[in-house]
């Protein structure tokens, strides 16, 4: 919209509004009601200041009429991810989190609350992670998907506890819940419908809100399994069998992304010493890190 001409008055009405936008006069009155854009009734009818809709288009440029045009804080939303977590806090970008599960994450991604955010959503349609999902919330979004990480999730228990061989076998076993919001919470209840497991056969620990969480219960024996990632279960001394590798992904906003916050991480995630973390992690595959798979 760089090239659009503003009348010379100080105040547009909305029929000038209407034909420099390229909007029907309709669309006009329905933004000025729902005050996405600036407009005054002080003469009694809908006057629009100028110069603050020349601001308004400019903060818009990037994104659709109706997306958020406030900057977004530096946080970073979504499902937790320990080598995500440690990155952010390793490469001292100045980033803050708030973990609270990939679907969370992704109401509030397009909410505006955050400049990035951790998913893991599987598509039982598809077959497919993340994509459908952030189709349907972000697509009026200036947003992009980055491939992040392949992640091995399964079973993690204790040596000296039940050894359960696959999801059937959990009937009876007291297990780590996650929050309705994660994307675990959602593909357990998936993986368990097609194992022929009755969710109501378990006993149910305290939720965990992330994955540390989740398989600490485990060791300190509040639980006999958590459905967990591999690269926790390693560092917590405990037994792993493996049932899915779903892909973790990071959706950001393209305007942030060329911040110094997002720039330094993404620096620090190329980094050999980031690699040398996730190998030491296991669990983790790398290949795909920065593949961009899906653009608003």
């Amino acid at each position: 919209m760089a090239d659009l001409e503003f009348p010379e008055h100080e105040y547009l009405t909305v029929r000038e509004l209407a034909a420099l936008l390229r909007l029907k006069e309709r669309k006009i009155y329905d933004l000025a009601a729902s005050g996405k854009v600036p407009c005054s009734r002080a003469t009694g009818k809908l006057l629009f200041p100028a110069a603050e809709i020349r601001a308004w288009i400019e903060t818009s440029r990037s994104g659709s009429l109706g997306a958020e045009r406030q900057a977004r804080p530096p946080i970073v939303l979504g499902s937790h991810d320990p080598l995500l977590d440690w990155a952010i806090r390793q490469s001292r970008c100045g980033l803050a989190t708030y973990f609270d599960g990939s679907h969370d994450g992704l109401a509030r991604f397009a909410h505006g609350d955050g400049v990035a955010a951790g998913l893991h959503v599987h598509d039982p349609e598809s077959g497919g992670w993340n994509v459908p999902a952030v189709a349907r919330a972000a697509a009026d979004r200036n947003a992009a998907l980055l491939a992040f990480a392949t992640r091995r999730r399964g079973l993690v228990f204790r040596k000296d506890g039940p050894a359960p061989a696959s999801l059937a076998e959990l009937a009876g076993l007291r297990i780590v819940p996650r929050q309705p919001e994660s994307g675990t919470d959602g593909l357990f209840r998936e993986l368990a419908a097609a194992a022929g497991l009755d969710l109501a056969s378990l006993a149910v620990a305290p939720v965990a809100r992330t994955e540390d969480e989740a398989v600490e219960r485990v060791r300190r024996g509040e639980a006999d399994v958590a459905f967990g990632l591999a690269a926790v279960a390693g560092g917590y001394g405990l037994e792993f069998l493996p049932v899915i590798d779903e892909e973790f992904a990071l959706l950001v906003d393209r305007k942030a992304w060329f911040d110094p916050a997002l720039q330094g991480l993404w620096a620090f995630c190329r980094s050999a010493e980031f690699r040398d973390r996730a190998a030491a992690y296991g669990g983790y595959d790398l290949a795909r890190l920065g593949e961009v798979l899906w653009n608003a």
